[in-house]
């Protein structure tokens, strides 16, 4: 797909995007598979990325026969999570990605967050950070009937957005955000985060590792 001729509205994925939080996010989901006894493999969390909490234990549930409450089991990884995050002082935004936040709000662009996580997470991120001011409008899992890849979570996006999906650009850094945009017909950056080495990124329409770069396309 060709990048639009006119980007009017920029869609964010949060998490390995905005923040670097992947690997807390996989210390808390690793710490949880290990209190219900279950050996996951690298290959089936792979799979995970990009779907919400809830999602991905309904999964992790069937795929293991578990008699366990899939909700249960995100209330027990989000208290894990709240944990390293409130207890980690160097978790900081992707390199260049404020820069990238502020240049296309100046540019009077549009700006959506939609991400798979909770929005007591976003939340979470955005105030710690300071980014509401810069967005429109916020996706968390909890606002979906289905998650990643399917492509509800960017229909809804450019509609909040109120633009037309051929004016919007998605910028993703999993295999499933980038199918989900693909689905929703709208354009994806595909941005090679290093915490998520195992995304191959190879269904998005630009692949990049370097946010700077983008300043120069939006």
């Amino acid at each position: 797909m060709k990048i639009p001729t006119e980007i009017k509205c920029v869609i964010f994925d949060m998490d390995g995007v905005i923040i670097d939080s992947e690997e807390i996010h996989k210390k808390a989901y690793y710490e949880t598979f290990i209190s219900i006894g279950v050996d996951v493999s690298d290959e089936l969390y792979k799979s995970l990325t990009g779907s919400s909490t809830i999602n991905a234990f309904q999964k992790l549930v069937a795929h293991f026969k578990l008699d366990l409450n899939p909700e249960e089991l995100v209330l027990n990884k989000r208290k894990r999570y709240v944990n390293f995050f409130e207890n980690d002082p160097t978790l900081h935004l992707v390199k260049d990605v404020e820069d990238l936040i502020k240049h296309c709000y100046n540019k009077g662009l549009t700006l959506v967050l939609a991400s798979s996580s909770a929005m007591v997470n976003i939340d979470r991120v955005f105030n710690r950070f300071n980014l509401n001011p810069y967005f429109t409008a916020k996706i968390s899992g909890a606002d979906l009937t289905a998650s990643k890849p399917h492509p509800e979570i960017f229909e809804k996006a450019a509609l909040l957005g109120k633009t037309s999906k051929e004016n919007c650009i998605v910028i993703e850094d999993s295999d499933n955000g980038i199918k989900a945009a693909n689905d929703a017909g709208i354009f994806v950056i595909g941005y090679k985060n290093p915490m998520a080495a195992d995304q191959t990124l190879k269904n998005a329409d630009v692949i990049i590792d370097d946010f700077s770069e983008l300043q120069k396309i939006i």
